[in-house]
């Protein structure tokens, strides 16, 4: 795969390039509700690998299904956390890749950290954590969502040659874990019909987990329908 794809030269970068999905491709649901999927990372590294308990706990208690965008760093520290969601059907895990670098086949960086720098690196963001993955819920992840969720146009090709799906978003439901509780109220009660929400379930003395459990309550009174990702 890296030899495939090792000649090529990317022309694009960003969050909404063609071929990453920010929407879910059933925005309504047969009843005509809404349908909106919560999606949170879990980053991994220094300081990236700590764990939001109120925000699982709230998912929980309020049966809200979400899709966890979890890094194998995140998955080391927390291994039989990691054991327990795959093994909870409220909540799909996904790909968040390996390091934790925006995807890149030429160092390109996001946010200042640094993107991978070759094909090579690309796939083995993808691919190591792919089979961390496979490993832990016995089923192959469907999809993946780089560090930052930037990507360049040969790293999406990438993604999507190695099976995975690479995933954007259309909210920004924390500010990458930095917006006070009211905003992340806000921008995730905002979310449109097949909206892709970004939020994070590593950060857990930021805003994210009342600010999402109170929009997702806020969502429900008006008719909205919570799904896992579904594209």
């Amino acid at each position: 795969m890296a030899a495939r794809f090792g000649g090529s030269a990317p022309t694009q970068w960003g969050t909404a390039l063609p071929g990453i999905v920010t929407h879910l491709a059933q925005p309504v649901a047969e009843s005509g509700a809404a349908r909106v999927a919560l999606t949170f990372d879990a980053c991994g590294g220094p300081s990236g690998s700590d764990l939001d308990h109120e925000l699982l706990d709230g998912l929980r208690r309020e049966q809200i299904p979400a899709t966890l965008f979890l890094n194998a760093r995140w998955i080391d520290t927390h291994a039989a956390l990691a054991g327990e969601l795959a093994g909870d059907p409220l909540f799909v895990l996904a790909n968040h890749g390996t390091s934790h670098r925006p995807l890149s086949v030429n160092g390109r960086s996001a946010y200042e950290i640094p993107g991978t720098r070759s094909a090579a690196e690309a796939v083995a963001e993808v691919w190591e954590n792919h089979v961390v993955l496979t490993e832990l819920t016995g089923t192959a992840p469907r999809y993946f969502r780089a560090g930052t969720a930037h990507y360049d146009d040969v790293a999406v090709q990438i993604v999507h040659a190695l099976g995975e799906i690479p995933i954007g978003f259309s909210v920004n439901g924390d500010g990458g874990a930095s917006f006070g509780a009211g905003t992340v109220r806000a921008e995730i009660g905002g979310a449109p019909p097949g909206g892709i929400v970004l939020a994070h379930m590593n950060q857990p003395h930021g805003g994210t987990h009342p600010g999402a459990i109170d929009a997702a309550r806020d969502l429900r009174v008006h008719g909205v329908e919570f799904v896992h990702l579904d594209v």
